[in-house]
């Protein structure tokens, strides 16, 4: 059954506009998004069919071009009209966090950086740039590929604080397909860092490492 065929109290976007989003299931979210489903399934029960196959709405959220167009009555168009909500949900993100001190909680600077680096499918390694009052001023990637001390150059990440004005850092990179549990080279790299910009009066307040889905904080490992 279609969904216009739905009573109109069931319909998603009918319940969205009466009761708002938050009253919705990850399903009629999506659905009001994908607008149509396909021959024999309504766009509810496609929406259900690909939260079930990858298992979630975030790992959804965050599928590549191939895994997204893999799906029955998905193609390229849909894709980017889904990349685009995503970006303009970063930006949003960026524009509102950006105004707040972002050192007052733990978990805040971790949501914020995992909206960094959560979609990127290669390693990534950058720094929150922060004012002295902990406001956000940019999030700097500085380095791509496989992340070792060899790799990192305290030099540029020094260069980059300067150029940004920051007096404080948050130092982040991402492991696209494996823990998050920082190895010793993380560690290292942070000891390195954090001498080097202690020598421009910038203070690493934090190296966070984004994996599997989790944020670990080297700082609260004891390692900063």
């Amino acid at each position: 059954m279609a969904i216009t065929d739905w009573d109109k109290s069931e319909q998603p976007r009918e319940k969205l506009l009466k009761h708002g989003p938050k009253h919705l299931s990850d399903a009629e979210l999506l659905a009001i998004f994908l607008r149509t489903g396909i021959p024999g399934k309504s766009a509810v029960d496609l929406a259900r069919e690909m939260i079930t196959q990858f298992g979630g709405l975030n790992p959804l959220l965050e599928a590549n071009q191939g895994q997204f167009c893999s799906i029955k009555g998905m193609g390229v168009a849909k894709y980017a009209q889904l990349q685009a909500v995503l970006e303009m949900a970063r930006r949003y993100f960026w524009h509102s966090m950006s105004q707040k001190p972002l050192l007052n909680s733990s978990d805040t600077a971790k949501n914020f950086i995992k909206a960094c680096l959560q979609s990127y499918q290669r390693e990534v390694f950058g720094a929150l740039m922060l004012n002295s009052k902990n406001q956000v001023i940019e999030f700097k990637e500085l380095f791509f590929g496989t992340i070792s001390s060899a790799a990192i150059y305290p030099r540029e990440v020094a260069k980059a604080a300067l150029e940004s004005g920051a007096r404080h850092v948050i130092l982040a990179h991402n492991h696209p397909s494996g823990s998050a549990e920082p190895s010793q080279a993380d560690v290292d790299i942070t000891t390195s860092l954090k001498e080097a910009l202690e020598l421009i009066e910038v203070s690493v307040i934090d190296h966070l490492v984004i994996g599997d889905n989790k944020v670990v904080s080297l700082a609260e490992l004891g390692y900063i």
